[in-house]
């Protein structure tokens, strides 16, 4: 009785041991734009899209989906702000698992492959317009920026991009 006693307390104590393991991690650390960062890149944007004659609005977001910074620029249609935050959103979500790094690349997948004919739950914030682009550093996604109101998504793609690259070298 004893042996048994013993062999089940050495059990226990094992079992807890690696359940406690798995729980000791707590918290985590994630990269994202600093605010000034964040800033600057949704300023870059809209500048960007205005030197080619597009009033737009540029959302940035972490992985999370939160909005870190959102500039629209003048004369940007109202309904830009909501969109650019739906691609920037999107681009968070939706591009992780497949390794993708924009709404066009899950967009042009959509579109060779189109989901079953099954009716799908619409999901919150989830769109698939081109114009959110996803935010790398170190080889990593680390947010995602949207971009809304150039005559067509492919230019708001182009002008996240062109933004994108010049605040590159600072996300090290």
């Amino acid at each position: 009785m004893t042996r048994t006693l013993a062999a089940g307390a050495v059990v226990a104590v094992a079992l807890v041991g690696t359940v406690t393991g798995v729980w000791a991690q707590g918290l985590i650390t994630m990269q994202k734009l600093s605010a000034p960062l964040a800033n600057e890149l949704v300023g870059e944007t809209v500048a960007t899209c205005a030197q080619k004659g597009y009033a737009v609005t540029a959302v940035v977001v972490d992985l999370d989906g939160v909005r870190q910074a959102l500039l629209r620029g003048n004369g940007a249609p109202i309904h830009t702000l909501d969109n650019a935050f739906y691609k920037a959103y999107s681009a968070a979500s939706l591009t992780l698992g497949r390794k993708e790094d924009s709404t066009k690349a899950v967009a042009e997948r959509m579109a060779k492959n189109p989901p079953t004919t099954v009716p799908q739950t619409p999901l919150p914030n989830v769109t698939y317009a081109v114009g959110g682009v996803t935010i790398m550093a170190g080889g990593k996604a680390i947010g995602a920026l949207g971009v809304s109101g150039a005559p067509g998504g492919q230019f708001d793609d182009e002008c996240a991009r062109a933004a994108i690259a010049k605040i590159q070298e600072r996300m090290k």
